[in-house]
């Protein structure tokens, strides 16, 4: 089976569960598909949208349910826990709105935040706005990034959309890595 024809049988559960499980890659790569007229726009919005909700979901059930286990002491141990938990006291409904916005701190937080005294149904409603507008803002940014590629090369194989893709991912995390180096080396 081609990878078209996958993505065209099981695409939106793969865009859902690939928008949870590693977030924008994956959907701005459904953006992509989208512009290539696999999927529609607004199913492809709602299932990435719905993938980011249901593992932010999830994961701050653990950290409600497992608080005092001995992998959330573990992990809050952590400095990005920390550095979560410090802007969520200042700023309690802003930073569960923009945690899945910030770098570094996109996995960590909604464990975090299930840690906290927030009530479970605060957390999902504005879990939920947060994730549709996170879904709508990285597919149409797949979209045009989708349309711009095609502008430049003509009509790409999927393949090499994925692979570059994953190229530049691969630069970003390495420049982040560099960068980060350097800054500790000044301190």
């Amino acid at each position: 089976m081609q990878i078209e024809q996958f993505l065209a049988q099981y695409g939106l559960w793969a865009l859902g569960a690939g928008a949870g499980l590693e977030g924008e890659t994956a959907t701005i790569l459904g953006g992509m598909l989208v512009h290539r007229g696999l999927f529609s726009f607004i199913p492809a919005v709602l299932a990435a949208s719905l993938g980011s909700f249901l593992a932010d979901q999830f994961f701050f059930t653990l950290g409600r349910r497992f608080r005092d286990s001995a992998y959330v002491r573990k992990v809050s141990a952590r400095p990005g826990f920390k550095r979560a938990l410090l802007v969520f006291e200042r700023h309690p409904v802003g930073f569960v709105f923009a945690f899945r916005f910030l770098y570094g701190l996109r996995t960590i937080s909604p464990l975090a935040i299930g840690t906290t005294n927030l009530r479970g149904s605060r957390f999902a409603i504005i879990n939920a706005a947060a994730a549709l507008l996170w879904g709508v803002i990285f597919v149409t940014l797949g979209y045009f990034f989708g349309q711009a590629i095609e502008a430049l090369f003509g009509r790409v194989h999927l393949s090499f959309v994925v692979l570059a893709v994953l190229a530049a991912l691969a630069l970003f995390v390495m420049a982040r890595s560099i960068v980060r180096r350097m800054n500790a080396r000044r301190r």
